[in-house]
C-alpha cells in the first residue's frame, strides 16, 4: 500500500518540479537508511563513480536517438547521481544537497552578469570570455594560486574530449590556427609524416605521428564547430547500423560472415546505405 501511495504521489498533476525533486532526496535518504536498502548502503563515493559516467552515456545515446521519451528517464537517472552522492555528503557531516544547488544557482547568477547585472554581451564568444574572466576572478578571492592554463583540464578525460579542452584554452590566448584552411595544411602535413613512419618508422614512431593525426583532426573539428566525440559516436552508431544489415542479410542465406566474402560482404554494406 505505501508503494502504491508513493507512486501515486509522483503523478500528482499539482505537484511542482521543486516537490518532486524533495521526494527524490527523500527517496534516496529512505535506501541509505538503516532499514532502507542493503546495496544503496553498501555504496561509496568511489563504486558509485562509474555509474554517473555510465548515465552520462546513455542520456548521449537517448540525444543521438532523438528517443525524447526515453531521454526523460535517462536525465532521470542521471539526476540521481548527484543525489547520491550529496546524501553519502551528509551522513559523512560533509555537505548537503542544498549546499550543491546553491552553490550552482550563485554561479550561475555570478557569472552572467549580462543577463542578472548591468554588463552587456553580444556573442557567445563575448560571454565565454567573460566567464572565464570571472572564474580566475574567483579564485583569487578564495587565495587560490595560479595554475597554469590547462592544469586545470582533468587528465582523466577521455583522449578526445581532452584534446579538444587543452586546444580550446590555448586557442583562448592566441595560440592558434588562423583558420581551417592552415588546419588542413597541418593535416595534410601530418598524414605524410604518419606515412613515412608507416614505412620506414619504428611502432613507437607510427604511434606518435598517429597522436599527432588525431591531434590535428581535433582541431579542424574545433574550427568547424563539430564536437570530436559525437562526431565519432554517431559514425560508430552508423557502422553498427551497416554491419547489422550485413550479418542480417548474410543470416537470411544461410551464411555468416566468415563464410562469405569481402566482396559479397562489400555488396551489402552498399546496399545497407539510404
Amino acid at each position: 500500500m505505501r508503494e502504491l501511495f508513493l507512486l501515486r504521489s509522483i503523478r500528482m498533476p499539482n505537484s511542482t518540479a521543486g516537490e518532486k525533486f524533495q521526494l527524490l532526496v527523500d527517496l534516496m535518504a529512505r535506501l541509505r537508511s538503516p532499514n532502507g536498502c542493503p546495496w544503496d548502503r553498501e555504496q561509496t563515493f568511489d563504486t558509485i563513480k562509474p555509474y554517473l559516467l555510465e548515465e552520462t552515456y546513455e542520456v548521449m545515446n537517448s540525444i543521438d536517438a532523438r528517443n525524447w521519451p526515453e531521454l526523460a528517464g535517462e536525465l532521470g537517472d542521471l539526476l540521481l547521481q548527484p543525489v547520491f552522492f550529496s546524501q553519502m555528503a551528509a551522513e559523512q557531516n560533509l555537505f548537503r544537497i542544498d549546499d550543491a544547488l546553491d552553490a550552482i544557482n550563485e554561479k550561475l547568477i555570478r557569472r552572467h552578469p549580462h543577463v542578472f547585472g548591468d554588463e552587456t554581451a553580444r556573442t557567445g564568444r563575448d560571454v565565454l570570455k567573460r566567464w572565464n574572466e570571472i572564474k580566475a576572478e574567483e579564485k583569487r578571492a578564495r587565495g587560490e594560486s595560479e595554475r597554469t592554463l590547462l592544469e586545470s583540464v582533468p587528465r582523466s578525460l577521455p583522449a578526445l574530449v581532452e584534446a579538444q579542452q587543452i586546444t580550446s584554452r590555448a586557442a583562448q590566448v592566441g595560440f592558434d590556427w588562423e583558420n581551417a584552411g592552415q588546419v588542413l595544411d597541418k593535416l595534410r602535413e601530418e598524414l605524410a609524416e604518419f606515412d613515412h613512419a608507416r614505412s620506414h618508422g619504428s611502432h613507437e614512431e607510427m604511434e606518435d605521428e598517429l597522436g599527432d593525426l588525431l591531434f590535428v583532426l581535433v582541431n579542424l573539428a574545433r574550427f568547424v564547430k563539430v564536437d570530436p566525440e559525437q562526431a565519432l559516436r554517431k559514425t560508430n552508431a552508423k557502422f553498427r547500423r551497416r554491419f547489422g544489415y550485413v550479418e542480417q542479410k548474410l543470416a537470411d542465406r544461410g551464411r555468416t560472415t566468415r563464410e562469405s566474402s569481402i566482396e559479397e560482404m562489400e555488396s551489402l554494406w552498399q546496399e545497407s546505405k539510404p
